[in-house]
C-alpha cells in the first residue's frame, strides 16, 4: 500500500495491520488485542469507506461481530468525546465495503437502536470488553453500526 493522506493519518501500526491484512487475510482477519488491554487475539474486518470531505476511500480495521443477516461494529474512538471520522463517512454515504478474511461484501450501514442495539452492545463488549469502559469515558452514546449485506 503506498502512503496517501489515508494512510499518513493513521498511526505505524494501523497501517501495519492494514497491509498485512490485504497481504494475508487469514494472519490480518486475527488480531492480537493484548497491546490495548484486550482479551487477546479477536475477529478484524476491513471498512472501507467513502470520505465525506475529500472523497477518497479511507480503510480501517474494526473488531466485529455477527448477526445471522449482518456485521456489527462499534463507533467507540477510544471513547472520544466525538464520533470517529469512519462513522460520520458512514452517516454521509452509508454504502461502503467491508473485507472479512478473504471475503468483500458491498454493505449498507445502520445504526441500531433500542433495544437492538442493547443486545448488540452486549454481544460487541463480550468480544471486546473495554467497549464498557469506552462509553462510560464519554457523554455521547457509542453508536452500534449494524453492516448488512446488499
Amino acid at each position: 500500500m503506498s502512503k496517501n493522506d489515508e494512510t499518513s493519518a493513521l498511526p505505524d501500526w494501523v497501517n501495519d495491520h492494514i497491509k498485512r491484512y490485504k497481504e494475508d487475510p487469514d494472519t490480518g482477519h486475527n488480531w492480537d488485542s493484548t497491546s490495548v488491554g484486550g482479551p487477546g487475539v479477536l475477529p478484524v474486518l476491513l471498512l472501507t469507506t467513502m470520505g465525506r470531505k475529500t472523497g477518497k476511500e479511507r480503510t480501517l480495521p474494526l473488531i466485529y461481530g455477527r448477526t445471522d443477516a449482518a456485521y456489527v461494529i462499534i463507533a467507540s474512538k477510544g471513547g472520544a468525546p466525538r464520533h470517529p471520522a469512519w462513522f460520520l463517512n458512514l452517516r454521509s454515504q452509508p454504502v461502503c465495503e467491508i473485507q472479512v478474511a478473504h471475503d468483500h461484501f458491498n454493505v449498507r450501514a445502520r445504526v441500531a437502536k433500542g433495544t437492538e442495539r442493547q443486545g448488540l452492545w452486549e454481544k460487541l463488549a463480550n468480544i471486546y470488553p473495554p467497549y464498557d469502559d469506552y462509553q462510560g469515558a464519554t457523554s455521547r452514546q457509542i453508536p452500534v453500526v449494524v453492516l448488512e449485506v446488499i
